[in-house]
């Protein structure tokens, strides 16, 4: 299996690794997670990304290792402890903005079809207000959700949560998807050129499956 080396890493990495297990945090993104958002990011030269669930900033760092100059990255948690690492060492990078606030409340604040590269890392996003993330997305963007095989911090009955985000995928009208068993597992969605936000938007809600929230 590919491993990832500190030497292939970006820079802030190995510091912001060190402050999160310090820190306690016990949901990190490992670095297969990292390599994989980092060339997904390199495919959006000048894009707007988001990231649902900053954390301590560790796939925050790998998304930026992967933007160009001209890109910029939106990352968005609640939880002022953990986002305070990710501000302190990776805040000067004038190309990240961080947004302490509840996930929901900003998805639904954005405006359809804004965003290139939507990664959900956090509940906000994949099993509440699924349906507004991918709405985000502009055509031949990518969503990206994690964590899609079995994890220690799992709580009871979450498998099936999981196996219904990913049929629900598998269903969605003009949009290819992958789920590779991977790292964490990964379910990536790319909106087909045809596919218009509002139209995917309106079909979630259609369908208003008992696995997701508006």
């Amino acid at each position: 299996m590919y491993a990832i080396s500190d030497n292939e890493a970006p820079a802030a990495w190995p510091i912001l690794r060190d402050r999160t297990e310090a820190l306690g945090f016990g949901m990190p993104s490992d670095a297969r997670t990292g390599a994989l958002l980092r060339m997904l990011a390199a495919s959006k030269p000048g894009g707007r990304l988001l990231e649902i669930g900053t954390g301590t900033g560790l796939a925050t760092a790998w998304l930026l290792s992967g933007m160009d100059a001209s890109a910029q990255l939106v990352s968005v948690d609640n939880d002022p402890t953990v986002q305070a690492v990710a501000r302190d060492v990776l805040g000067d990078d004038p190309r990240v903005a961080f947004a302490l606030d509840d996930g929901v409340e900003f998805l639904r604040a954005q405006r359809a079809g804004t965003f290139d590269l939507v990664f959900a890392d956090a509940w906000p996003g994949k099993y509440e207000a699924l349906n507004v993330a991918l709405a985000l997305v502009k055509p031949g963007g990518f969503f990206i959700g994690d964590d899609m095989l079995p994890q220690p911090n799992w709580p009871e009955g979450h498998q099936s949560r999981v196996d219904g985000l990913l049929s629900e995928f598998r269903a969605l009208p003009d949009w290819a998807v992958v789920a590779p068993s991977w790292g964490s597992g990964f379910v990536i969605a790319s909106r087909r050129p045809q596919c218009s936000a509002e139209h995917n938007k309106g079909w979630l809600h259609r369908r208003a499956p008992s696995t997701l929230r508006p």
